[in-house]
């Protein structure tokens, strides 16, 4: 049995359809429990995004969605973050949330659990793999184990098609304007990465 949390940013609603695969994939192992849970916006950036109808309808989907908290995270056995790029790194929202935790990382109460990252960005060559890369840095310091997504479980990398897919962790192309939704198979893979997760968190925890 484990716990699985899914905490995500999402400021138009790509990564948040694609919590939606990550969570359906770590239900499919018996004795998962999950939790999705989004990162809070800034209110500036509400207030500076709150002309652009796509931004707005995205939040308001989102609207019922949990608030993650550092509880959250000590509930978990196994976390799964969803990032998107912002300039190749994660955005400020995500960061904020874990330089917040730094009690978590002093108490070392994060350290041992399971964690992998999915992420989003507008072109082929956005930062898919730079974000993941460089959002695991802080993870390590937390003390998680990371657990990417290996190209025996997901031949659908191997490809030269605009999709998502890479062996660090899920993703999918939102387009240059946003306007892109999540391939069919950045979903399948998504799943995947929530099942593996769940899968070693299990064994983990027991």
């Amino acid at each position: 049995m484990a716990n699985i949390l899914i905490p995500y940013y999402s400021a138009y609603g790509h990564i948040y359809e694609m919590a939606q695969s990550v969570a359906e994939g770590a239900k499919r192992v018996d004795g998962t429990e999950v939790k999705i849970v989004k990162i809070e916006e800034f209110d500036a950036v509400k207030e500076a995004m709150s002309g652009q109808e796509a931004y707005v309808q995205a939040q308001n989907v989102q609207d019922a969605v949990e608030t993650a908290t550092h509880d959250h995270l000590r509930w978990a056995d196994g976390i799964i973050w969803g990032i998107p790029t912002r300039y190749g790194s994660m955005p400020a929202q995500m960061k904020q949330f874990l330089d917040s935790a730094g009690g978590l990382w002093a108490s070392g109460e994060l350290e041992g659990k399971v964690t992998s990252i999915f992420t989003s960005t507008g072109s082929v060559h956005g930062g898919q793999e730079t974000t993941i890369i460089t959002s695991l840095v802080p993870l390590l310091h937390f003390g998680l184990l990371y657990v990417g997504l290996p190209y025996s479980e997901n031949p659908e990398q191997l490809t030269k098609e605009g999709i998502g897919g890479t062996p660090y962790g899920a993703s999918t192309l939102a387009g240059p304007d946003g306007s892109a939704t999540p391939d069919q198979r950045d979903l399948t893979m998504a799943g995947r990465l929530g099942a593996r997760v769940a899968k070693i968190a299990g064994k983990l925890s027991s």
